[in-house]
């Protein structure tokens, strides 16, 4: 179970080419930027990648969007090389020192929605993201830009057989809990201080029948409204922070 590069070849916008900047700077190959862009935030931008020793080249629009492969660029865009979080999950599972805290994820194929689990997934202090190879989105440029930096620290895991995953998982005697809008109990009645893989499937088709069934446990989230269920990404923030407030509180 070897984990997706930890980052595409090229990262756009200056969130996810700002936290490279951050965390290893000498992984930038070369960035690309908009000269025509004289605002304070481009020049903040700029004098940061001086100050690392980061090449820069000017660049105009044609040139970012055909490296960013669109227009969602800011005006940046990074050359970088792959940062490798963590070789297996069996190995950063050996390596933890508190109780996992893992967000699974059945059947998200929707780049946004991976960025955006991966961004709370980092800010709740996840261990790791795990998804199927055939059912799921791998590590792309849209991924890292809407990832806001955390495609570049949270380990991404995709694997060949995810039920199978959760067992092995189990065997660690970590508790696999799912969300299912016709679960019995809440997320809130829910104990999630120990060892937890939380599991959720794509919004609207839910967790595939297997991966329902092989979980230690099924929880909602209440919808006190008129909308019947929350995006995965929504859902996933709900479900990781719940587990962090009884962490820390």
């Amino acid at each position: 179970m070897a984990p997706m590069s930890a980052s595409p070849k090229v990262l756009y916008g200056f969130h996810a080419v700002g936290v490279r900047l951050k965390t290893a700077p000498t992984s930038i190959l070369d960035i690309y930027y908009d000269a025509s862009r004289r605002d304070a935030r481009m020049r903040q931008f700029i004098a940061r990648a001086q100050e690392a020793g980061v090449r820069l080249i000017e660049a105009d629009g044609l040139r970012l969007a055909k490296l960013a492969g669109n227009h969602g660029h800011q005006g940046v865009a990074a050359r970088v090389q792959p940062i490798e979080l963590a070789r297996s999950l069996d190995d950063l599972l050996d390596d933890l020192v508190g109780p996992p805290l893992l967000l699974v994820l059945d059947g998200v194929t929707d780049p946004h929605n991976l960025g955006a689990c991966l961004r709370v997934a980092d800010g709740a202090g996840a261990h790791a993201v795990i998804a199927p190879k055939d059912h799921a989105v791998g590590l792309n440029a849209t991924v890292a830009k809407v990832a806001s930096g955390a495609a570049e620290t949270v380990p991404y895991f995709m694997v060949t057989n995810l039920a199978r995953t959760l067992g092995e998982l189990k065997e660690r005697n970590i508790w696999c809990i799912g969300t299912s809008d016709d679960a019995p109990q809440t997320l809130y009645q829910s104990d999630l201080k120990g060892p937890t893989a939380l599991v959720l499937g794509a919004e609207g088709e839910g967790m595939r029948q297997l991966t329902r069934k092989t979980c230690d446990a099924l929880v909602s989230i209440p919808m006190k409204g008129g909308v019947e269920s929350l995006n995965v990404s929504v859902a996933s923030g709900v479900c990781l922070y719940e587990a962090l407030r009884q962490r820390t509180g």
